[in-house]
């Protein structure tokens, strides 16, 4: 029987020790990045559920990193899918190369293998440009022959009305402290950072009968799920925003996503959303020292932003406002007046990282441009370290701000007053009970 190892390179990566030594001593960081880095990675479980009955597989964590080239042969695979994000692709490079040498066929893909395919070629035997799943039942047929391409990119972007249930049997539920789904791909703004928006294509959303059907088998391996929605901007640009919620609210789950603070001015979406089970919200408000391009809606006053969330928070969903330091025009000045603005607001969560120029973005184009790139690896590209010269601080500047305001905002003191606010805000969420267990 013909067998797949499934290897995911996902999680939290920081480059420099110093940065690392530092955000692993703040409690609200080190929480998230542990997180982050326990989320199943949503887009290999959806490729094995495209296996058919004539496969074997196995999903090998990148948890396992002192023993994962003996883990995957010790499988005998036909083929090695590994899916890798920027700042952990040097890390699949390696596995790929140290699998070449025992002659095991390896495919690579995700985000940075799509922007970069000629490079990600340099390691594996075939790299898959764009969504996964358009191609993945020719990539199969093609280990099967014996034919395998270097390179595999579909016409057209993948229907999401087509999509698997994932292979949640691979995940042993106990060990499993958040599930994910995906209710949509993309994202209709475009925003200048942003990874997700239009690298795989337009922004596209699963029918919520899909929905209905992946909730319902995720349920069957745990009765009290806690997800986190693999989405890129969840209801943005959907028409039937409603229908989605009340499929998810069938199913008396608890969950966190990513949406646009526009919600907050729809109070009859937001107790929709409160009912289907969302307790968390990250919210972009991005930056106080500059206006990105091509942030659609999303751009806005600060003001109007701030009542929108006031309003989400009301109705018992914890907001995530989620912030990037480093943008053109940021000082020391502007860095103060963000750690006073997020100490002295009602967010109940708060995300800070550093402006980071992911390969294909408008972001990366335009620093590279103007020689503004750094000569660093890409492990360095993560969110938390610098890899571009800022236009008024230095590098060093910028470093040292990054840690000072971090350092503010995830005190003691901040994270025992914003631990208090989310309790307060949680008990006016219509699931109350069931989410302080």
């Amino acid at each position: 029987m013909p067998h797949v190892a499934f290897v995911p390179l996902t999680g939290l990566r920081v480059g420099e020790a110093e940065m690392l030594s530092f955000g692993m001593s703040l409690p609200g960081l080190r929480e998230r990045g542990q997180a982050l880095g326990e989320l199943p990675a949503l887009g290999l479980l959806t490729l094995a559920g495209m296996l058919g009955e004539e496969w074997s597989c196995s999903y090998h964590p990148s948890a396992s990193t002192s023993t994962l080239v003996a883990d995957i042969v010790a499988t005998s695979p036909d083929v090695v899918a590994v899916s890798a994000l920027t700042a952990s692709v040097d890390e699949a490079y390696q596995l790929c190369d140290a699998l070449r040498l025992s002659a095991i066929p390896t495919a690579i893909g995700g985000l940075h293998a799509t922007v970069l395919p000629s490079e990600a070629a340099k390691h594996a035997d075939a790299v898959c440009v764009g969504d996964g799943e358009a191609v993945w039942p020719e990539i199969l047929a093609d280990i099967l022959s014996n034919t395998l391409k270097p390179r595999y990119q579909a016409s057209k972007p993948f229907d999401l009305s087509q999509s698997p249930i994932p292979r949640f049997d691979l995940l042993p539920p106990k060990t499993v402290p958040r599930w994910t789904i995906q209710t949509q791909r993309g994202c209709p703004w475009a925003c200048e950072f942003c990874g997700a928006s239009r690298l795989l294509g337009p922004a596209r959303f699963k029918p919520p009968e899909h929905i209905d059907r992946e909730l319902g088998a995720l349920r069957r391996f745990d009765k009290t799920p806690w997800i986190e929605l693999a989405d890129d901007n969840t209801l943005a640009g959907r028409d039937d925003s409603m229908e989605l919620l009340r499929a998810i609210e069938k199913h008396s789950v608890r969950y966190f996503t990513e949406s646009d603070w526009r919600i907050g001015e729809n109070p009859e979406l937001v107790r929709a959303l409160a009912r289907s089970g969302c307790v968390q919200a990250l919210v972009g408000i991005e930056s106080l020292a500059f206006q990105y391009a091509g942030m659609g809606r999303k751009d806005a006053q600060l003001t109007r932003i701030m009542q929108a969330i006031d309003v989400i928070q009301d109705h018992g969903i914890v907001v995530n406002g989620c912030f990037i330091v480093g943008a053109d025009g940021e000082t020391n000045e502007s860095l103060d007046r963000l750690a006073t603005f997020i100490s002295d607001s009602r967010l109940a969560e708060v995300q800070i990282t550093v402006q980071t120029p992911f390969p294909g973005t408008s972001l990366y184009r335009r620093l590279q441009k103007q020689g503004r790139l750094l000569d660093r690896s890409w492990s360095y590209y993560n969110l938390f370290d610098v890899v571009y010269e800022p236009n008024i601080l230095t590098v060093q500047e910028l470093e040292l701000g990054l840690r000072r305001i971090l350092s503010e905002v995830f005190s003691a003191t901040e994270n025992r007053k914003r631990k208090r606010l989310r309790y307060q805000i949680w008990r006016s969420h219509p699931g109350w009970m069931y989410n302080a267990k």
